[in-house]
């Protein structure tokens, strides 16, 4: 039986159950009910006379209430402020990425990727692709490597991009821009949890998921959180 969280009509609606759930996959997944996808009502996905979900997900991260990457199972989704530090204690396994390198656990490509976004604070996807050689004929494996980093919670998408004609007006898909967690909270939150076991920060989180979505079963947001 799909979960019933009530209908997404803005970005305004988007960020508010994100951060009251705590997470929000964007996709369709192994818990029904469980995303922006099946709470938004179809008309406004690809609507000419409005803005829809795929526009929204920018103005709902700056909302400050939630943040937004391939966190779930390399798909697309929210996670609360409140409720990332404990997530990325649990994706990060207590590492900072420098320490996860030192200690041979991620690789050189993570790396370079990894500080290129650090230093530039926030980067546009094609900027960032320009920079470390990520173009035809160039180094490859780009979007696994974000996606990988996304995953691990070091690298986040603070915003998307969209190109302007020269009327002015917007076009295409949206340009992803990418940051550090840190970046976009503050050094200190996203590490806050560092404190906790790996182990007691997933179940903690489980916990609350359990309190908030009720109906859903337990293996399933086991599988989505990691």
């Amino acid at each position: 039986m799909a979960l019933e969280l009530g209908k997404i009509c803005s970005a305004e609606d988007m960020a508010g159950l994100a951060g009251r759930l705590g997470f929000l996959p964007f996709f369709k997944n192994r818990i029904p009910g469980f995303s922006v996808e099946e709470c938004c009502p179809r008309e406004l996905w690809f609507s000419e006379s409005a803005d829809g979900p795929w526009e929204w997900k920018g103005p709902a991260v700056r909302t400050g209430l939630c943040l937004y990457g391939k966190f779930f199972g390399g798909k697309a989704g929210f996670v609360s402020r409140e409720w990332f530090p404990d997530f990325a204690n649990l994706r990060r396994d207590g590492y900072d990425f420098d320490a996860r390198f030192d200690d041979g656990l991620a690789a050189l490509k993570d790396k370079s990727v990894y500080d290129a976004v650090a230093r530039h604070g926030a980067v546009l996807s094609r900027e960032l692709k320009d920079e470390l050689n990520y173009r035809k004929g160039g180094a490859v494996g780009f979007d696994t490597v974000i996606t990988r980093l996304q995953m691990q919670t070091y690298i986040v998408i603070s915003d998307f991009v969209y190109m302007r004609d020269r009327h002015g007006q917007t076009y295409g898909w949206g340009v992803a821009k990418y940051a550090t967690p840190e970046a976009q909270l503050g050094a200190e939150l996203p590490r806050s949890a560092y404190s906790r076991d790996p182990v007691q920060s997933r179940e903690r989180i489980i916990d609350h998921l359990r309190s908030v979505l009720p109906d859903a079963g337990e293996g399933g947001l086991r599988r989505l959180i990691g």
